[in-house]
């Protein structure tokens, strides 16, 4: 059978959203990351429990899913986890979001992994912060039934658009008196509304910019610090570990971010995957992936004091 599928990679953007939202997200072609296979690859999963849920988010009911391993002594600490695809794409199965969330459940760190509206069409900012934000007040509401720690141990993660989600759910806490996260999980995140050029005037015409513009909604919005967290000051936010990846073309923003954290005195630790490119914790077969989870887990179990 002919794979019509199209590769979203080549299409002109306005031409990828409107597939999108025709037809919904295609089913990952490989043929080895669903979780049994997962399990069979890395047998130190396989007591892993997971449980479905949903979340009252402003955009209606949206999907989380919940990773607990009771074998595994605990390190105190609980992640609240959110996926990337470009504001556009993305789901609880891929890799990104269903690997990542077993691993460090395995390692004793409950994951609630969860959804958020995508924008295609006439969705954008602040719909996705909203539904990310609605999920970190389900996770620390519910924390004691969920993780088994309490809401001051809970820490807020996310990969690219993910982590452009939570950074800037941080950034709206901490201006509302909110409480924060213990913690803040960046890996390969877009901060910037050019990513690859966070000092500088977004380029039109920047494949970077072309998806903050979609996700953004209008050049004015490519300007809130709420929308893109490096725009913002960064006083007051949590512990931070920032991962870049050697041969990412997002690297500097994510190195610029924790750069002003450090000068601001705030904790950070920035982290350089060698070798590695944007969006590699959604391949379990890349060895550094696993390198970038152990630092994760790492860091995340050092929280607890």
């Amino acid at each position: 059978m002919t794979d019509t599928r199209p590769d979203f990679r080549s299409l002109p953007l306005p031409e990828a959203i409107a597939w999108l939202r025709e037809n919904g997200e295609p089913a990952d072609p490989r043929p080895d990351i669903d979780t049994a296979s997962l399990r069979r690859r890395f047998p130190r999963l396989a007591h892993v429990r997971t449980r479905d849920l949903v979340v009252d988010a402003p955009s209606g009911r949206r999907p989380a899913r919940l990773y607990h391993d009771d074998t595994v002594p605990p390190t105190g600490t609980a992640l609240v986890w959110v996926h990337g695809g470009a504001f556009i794409g993305g789901h609880l199965d891929m890799p990104e979001s269903n690997w990542v969330a077993l691993e460090l459940a395995a390692r004793g760190i409950p994951v609630l992994a969860v959804d958020y509206v995508k924008c295609l069409g006439d969705v954008h900012f602040p719909a996705p912060s909203d539904d990310v934000a609605a999920a970190w007040r389900f996770a620390r509401a519910g924390s004691a039934e969920l993780f088994g720690v309490g809401p001051g141990d809970l820490l807020l993660g996310g990969a690219s658009a993910g982590g452009t989600l939570t950074a800037g759910v941080v950034a709206r806490l901490r201006d509302a008196g909110e409480r924060l996260p213990a913690g803040l999980v960046l890996v390969y995140p877009a901060l910037h509304p050019d990513g690859a050029h966070p000092g500088g005037a977004p380029a039109p015409d920047a494949p970077f910019t072309r998806l903050s513009l979609n996700f953004a909604g209008s050049e004015r919005a490519l300007h809130d610090p709420y929308a893109f967290p490096g725009l913002g000051s960064v006083g007051g936010f949590p512990p931070t570990l920032v991962v870049v990846c050697e041969r990412d073309g997002l690297r500097p923003s994510g190195e610029v971010f924790a750069q002003r954290l450090a000068t601001a005195g705030r904790d950070v630790v920035l982290h350089l995957e060698p070798g590695a490119g944007h969006g590699h914790i959604d391949e379990p077969a890349d060895p550094a992936a696993l390198r970038t989870l152990q630092a994760i887990a790492d860091w995340a179990g050092a929280r607890r004091i």
